[in-house]
């Protein structure tokens, strides 16, 4: 199959993906936008509906390696929630700094949520900016509490 771009806004950032009508090969955040298409789910995510764009497949959980088993792990922390890299590290029993390593390296970041994995003393990092981090965990935190309404 083709692969395919757009991005989306979320806040002053654009989201690019690419894909191909199937499974995730890429997303990262820009400043300028590009016309085309882009999963549902991450557009009605990036408008801050409560939806786990995780759902989708990513390219990055493909095969059997260290990064792919964390990869797994990391999706499976809910919309709204942290974990940290020693948690993760203890699930795929592997070290922080590996998934670190991991998250750093992440081809699909929304699919794969790596915004969720915390610092134990802190927020951790964040490409390109850890304001993003910020924001997409606030926007997850505001979301459950109108759906607690």
């Amino acid at each position: 199959m083709e692969i395919i771009g757009g991005s989306c806004r979320f806040g002053l950032w654009f989201v690019h993906v690419r894909w191909n009508g199937t499974t995730v090969h890429q997303v990262r955040f820009a400043t300028t936008g590009i016309p085309g298409e882009v999963p549902n789910l991450i557009r009605q995510y990036c408008a801050g509906q409560v939806v786990s764009p995780e759902r989708l497949d990513s390219i990055a959980t493909h095969e059997d390696t260290v990064y792919s088993r964390i990869y797994r792990a990391v999706q499976q922390v809910p919309y709204g929630s942290t974990s940290t890299y020693g948690e993760i590290a203890a699930i795929v029993r592997t070290s922080p700094r590996v998934v670190g390593q991991a998250m750093a390296r992440n081809p699909t970041p929304l699919v794969i949520p790596c915004h969720r994995i915390l610092a134990v003393h802190g927020i951790g990092g964040f490409s390109p900016e850890v304001e993003i981090k910020v924001a997409l965990l606030a926007m997850e935190k505001k979301g459950l509490r109108k759906g607690e309404r």
